[in-house]
């Protein structure tokens, strides 16, 4: 494509041939033509990794999610592979990241209790708990209740994602009674998000459905990029949290 932007037909055109033909360099063109949503996915991945993380390592991992992506796609099936080769590329990068397991035994513990704490601590009170009451819950100080967040913030990876998966890697046969549960988790999800404190409420809503970086909600709402960081973790763990308690009761 000779670093120009190809148009819809062109890309629908390169489609068409590498569907019928399987050819090295055709691939070479859509790669290329899609590339930058490996940088937008590891970028976006990379905000929540501690900073020893090399970004190329994440760039390569989605890279082969990519291939594997153009590879698979059914431009026929109607869906857009904007959305197919995200999901694909996500999950190749995460893959690797699981499999270096970086986050350290013990944080994944504390990361562990204070879930647990907090999920039974607001469905006690049935409403969000204040720093106060989940460092009282804990038996720590709010001090040390920061600095716990700071750490955990590493094991908050693509949170969400751990509950809700937006897309069938095949796109073929879809399990009804695991469609519903899918529905029924977005719906909790949602609610749930509903009753976070405003700032967090917001950090997520930017975050995730907006798209902007962290960098990005520390201008808007006027907070250091640590406390947004910091309103982050503390609620993916609510959400985790009061997600993991509602589930179990429906085991």
């Amino acid at each position: 494509m000779n670093g120009t932007k190809a148009t819809p037909e062109a890309v629908m055109a390169l489609w068409g041939e590498y569907q019928q033909h399987r050819k090295a360099e055709t691939r070479e063109l859509l790669v290329e033509h899609y590339l930058s949503l490996v940088k937008l996915v590891a970028g976006r991945i990379a905000m929540s990794l501690p900073q020893h993380v090399d970004r190329d390592d994440l760039i390569s991992n989605g890279f082969f999610g990519l291939l594997d992506a153009i590879e698979k796609f059914d431009p026929t099936r109607g869906i857009k592979f904007e959305t197919y080769g995200v999901a694909r590329i996500r999950g190749a990068i995460l893959d690797a990241i699981r499999a270096q397991d970086w986050v350290p035994t013990s944080l994944r513990q504390k990361a562990k209790q204070y879930e647990q704490v907090i999920a039974q601590l607001e469905h006690n009170l049935g409403r969000s708990a204040t720093d106060e009451e989940i460092a009282g819950a804990l038996g720590v100080e709010v001090e040390e209740l920061y600095q716990l967040l700071s750490r955990l913030n590493a094991s908050t990876l693509i949170p969400l994602d751990e509950f809700i998966k937006t897309e069938t890697p095949t796109g073929q046969c879809i399990n009804p009674s695991h469609q519903v549960e899918v529905e029924e988790t977005k719906e909790l999800l949602a609610q749930t998000i509903d009753k976070l404190p405003e700032k967090e409420r917001l950090v997520i809503s930017l975050y995730y459905y907006d798209g902007l970086t962290l960098k990005e909600i520390s201008l808007i709402l006027k907070l250091s990029e640590a406390r947004i960081s910091q309103l982050h973790t503390k609620a993916i763990f609510r959400l985790r949290g009061a997600l993991s308690r509602i589930k179990s009761c429906l085991v």
